[in-house]
């Protein structure tokens, strides 16, 4: 129990020392509070007036590092304004344009110290370097030797090497400012005026090249048009105007990729300026074989039609690179329109004016001898063998003139022709082809009526007539089917016929009735005698003049059916009137008259027709 209470008084004691510190502290504690309460008060001024001054360094600081940035910009502008007035450098294009965006920075935040007209006369300035640049390097690629003419043909297009130099420029052109896009920088206009310049020279460039590159072969297509076959002349002049057409679309891509100015207004118009050389020459060149058509119409006919429908058929695309052109140019003289139309005359021309020249045929007779074909025979048959190949232009302008308008002077008006109805199953061609082959039959018949020899008449008409109709009713090329109808066939089978029975009847009649009884000369061995001697004696006439005549020349299988048929007409004939008068005993030495056999006969007749 002591000893309890001994702890117990002991913690009692060192409770009250604790209570003894604790207040102690506390009013050490308050003792500070106070002081710290009264030094606040104290420092608070000093406190108020440091933060101003403070507020004074920081501006001061500013002040002079704005005056040193400005001491550096001044020496900046310098650097550029010798930049830019030396120009673009090869390798430093980069360099240029970072001096010039800064200078359009400057102007666009309108810095203070800046003399804003001479900084955007550096602007101004420097956009011309850049043109220069961009202009020199167009002339570069728009320049060299061209294809020689004959070789084969490829447009030379912008060389690829330039295009790493001139892309960046013409990128950095195009973001220069321009009134529609910065219209208070003050070099707005001026750099607008100066790209507009730029970009009519590279116009003017580029169309004067291409016009290089292609009036070499265009000049040689009319050199050679009087040596060549007009219709591939006609089909060379459209190779040419669709490598025209191709050039130019060419163009209007690169025009898009490398023009300074992009707006559409600015690139319909710039490709206007481009068009006008490449169409004067267009003109030029088909000026040149317009010219030579009319010279001769009847030779280059199918130069005209063949062009004619080559212009046809392109003629969609020449109206989509025309309507890119710019309004200034929309209201300017269409040269392929006229063109076209000019050739379009020469054709409608072309087709009574054939028909006249085979009609006039019937006026060239030749030698009473002749049984040649005529030259309007032969052209007849090329006339039409070449219409399928340009049949579309042949239709086209057939339809312009009108169904018949073709029979000018044979009482049908010019434009007031019968047009071809819905039962009418045959095209306008096939009407025409049919009135040219009628016209040349007629002309041939005439000729043939008016030969003082009939003999020799008959066999010019069958030769002319056999000519047509093999190669118009057999021919080689199967589309020239489509252009006879039944009613040409049928002429033409009719009159080969006629011409056929003709030459019978001119050459072998006379044979046939030097052979026939007469019923008053029955018991008449002189008559007999007289009849043989004059069969032979005709026969001699027909072999001597089929030596001179030949019939059917370039129809072997003709030849050899008409041979079958004199033949046929003539020996059995023969053989009946020599065995009569045998049985007759019309003579002791019959051989003395019957000079050859039926054989013989037959091998003679048969040689007639052999080549």
């Amino acid at each position: 129990m002591d000893d309890e209470t001994a702890e117990i008084e002991l913690l009692q004691q060192n409770l009250n020392k604790t209570r003894q510190i604790s207040k102690r502290m506390t009013t050490i504690l308050d003792s500070f509070d106070t002081r710290i309460a009264k030094l606040e008060k104290s420092i608070l001024p000093l406190y108020t007036a440091s933060q101003i001054l403070n507020r004074r360094r920081s501006n001061i600081d500013k002040t002079l590092a704005t005056i040193e940035d400005l001491a550096s910009n001044q020496d900046d502008l310098k650097v550029d304004e010798a930049l830019i007035l030396r120009g673009p450098q090869p390798g430093q294009i980069n360099v240029y344009k970072d001096a010039l965006e800064r200078l359009n920075t400057s102007i666009a935040f309108n810095a203070s110290d800046l003399d804003l007209a001479a900084t955007a006369r550096l602007v101004e300035t420097g956009a011309k370097k850049l043109t220069q640049l961009y202009t020199k390097v167009v002339a570069e690629g728009s320049s060299g030797i061209t294809p020689a003419p004959g070789s084969e043909f490829m447009m030379m297009s912008f060389p690829s090497s330039l295009l790493p130099t001139l892309s960046p420029v013409v990128g950095f052109l195009r973001t220069l400012p321009l009134p529609s896009t910065h219209p208070s920088h003050p070099a707005a206009s001026s750099i607008l005026a100066t790209l507009k310049e730029a970009q009519k020279g590279y116009a003017d460039m580029r169309g004067s090249w291409s016009v290089k590159c292609l009036e070499g072969q265009g000049k040689r297509l009319v050199a050679r048009a009087d040596t060549v076959d007009p219709l591939a002349t006609g089909r060379e002049f459209r190779e040419w105007v669709e490598l025209m057409l191709g050039t130019a679309e060419e163009e209007y891509k690169l025009l898009k990729e490398l023009s300074p100015l992009s707006s559409p207004q600015m690139m319909a118009s710039a490709f206007g300026a481009l068009m006008i050389p490449i169409l004067k020459l267009f003109n030029t060149i088909l000026t040149q074989l317009i010219n030579l058509v009319k010279k001769s119409l009847h030779k280059y006919n199918f130069l005209a039609l063949a062009a004619y429908e080559g212009l046809l058929t392109l003629q969609p695309h020449w109206d989509d690179l025309l309507s890119r052109r710019g309004s200034e140019h929309a209201e300017e003289k269409n040269e392929y329109r006229d063109g076209l139309l000019s050739l379009r005359a020469l054709c409608l021309r072309s087709f009574p004016e054939f028909l006249a020249d085979v009609k006039m045929g019937a006026m060239a007779r030749g030698s009473d001898t002749s049984t040649k074909l005529m030259d309007f025979t032969v052209s007849t048959v090329k006339y039409i063998q070449r219409i399928p190949q340009v049949q579309s232009a042949v239709e086209s302008a057939l339809l312009a003139l009108g169904d018949g308008n073709w029979k000018m002077g044979e009482g049908v008006k010019v434009g007031k022709g019968n047009q071809a109805t819905e039962a009418d199953d045959a095209s306008i061609t096939e009407h025409f082809v049919h009135d040219v082959v009628t016209t040349a039959i007629n002309s041939l018949a005439t000729l043939s009526r008016t030969s003082r020899r009939p003999a020799f008449g008959s066999i010019f008409l069958l030769n002319n007539i056999s000519h047509l109709r093999l190669h118009l009713l057999e021919p080689q090329d199967p589309s020239i089917l489509s252009l006879v109808s039944q009613s040409t066939e049928e002429a033409l089978n009719s009159n080969f016929r006629t011409a056929k029975a003709g030459y019978y009847d001119s050459n072998f009649s006379p044979l046939m009735q030097a052979i026939t009884d007469d019923p008053k000369d029955k018991a008449n061995k002189a008559a007999a005698k007289e009849k043989f001697t004059r069969f032979f004696d005709l026969l001699d006439e027909v072999v001597e003049r089929h030596k001179l005549a030949k019939v059917l020349e370039d129809d072997v299988k003709g030849r050899d059916e008409i041979g079958d048929e004199i033949v046929m007409l003539v020996i059995p004939s023969f053989q009946r009137f020599t065995q009569k008068q045998k049985d007759k005993e019309f003579s002791k030495n019959p051989q003395k008259y019957i000079k050859r056999t039926a054989d013989d006969v037959e091998t003679q007749l048969r040689s007639l027709f052999q080549r």
